[in-house]
């Protein structure tokens, strides 16, 4: 399991584990968005920006797993969060290069990109709420 360092600020890993963030999804979009420079430069313009805007997300929030409920952290306040009891399924797409998160609740659904280890998030997912098939 991966985990970044606890500081007295922040997520605390005595209460559960931390992913570790993974730039590869925001740059790949960077990287898309250069591509279409040779196309249109508004278009790459706006790619790139995308881009730029998930690699600073990728930085500045956590997830944590902790006992009951999905935690989603930005510096030392919780934003948002999922109580397990509250999820109805998940799913990681593009299996081998996993880059969306998909996950129903009971009052809604989540489409995020992958913007932390796919390995660990797939290990807590499976530890904390029912495999899907």
């Amino acid at each position: 399991m991966t985990s970044t360092p606890s500081d007295a600020k922040g997520p605390n890993l005595e209460q559960g584990v931390v992913l570790e963030p993974r730039p590869w999804v925001p740059l790949g979009v960077i990287a898309l968005g250069l591509g279409c420079l040779l196309l249109n430069l508004w278009a790459a313009l706006v790619v790139c920006l995308f881009g730029l805007f998930l690699l600073v997300q990728s930085q500045i929030l956590r997830l944590q797993f902790s006992a009951e409920a999905l935690l989603v952290w930005r510096g030392e306040s919780v934003l948002r969060s999922f109580p397990y009891s509250a999820w109805l399924g998940w799913k990681l797409f593009w299996g081998p290069v996993p880059v969306l998160f998909y996950f129903r609740e009971q009052q809604s659904i989540h489409l995020l990109p992958v913007l932390f280890d796919a390995t660990s998030l797939r290990e807590q997912l499976n530890r904390h709420i029912s495999a899907q098939p």
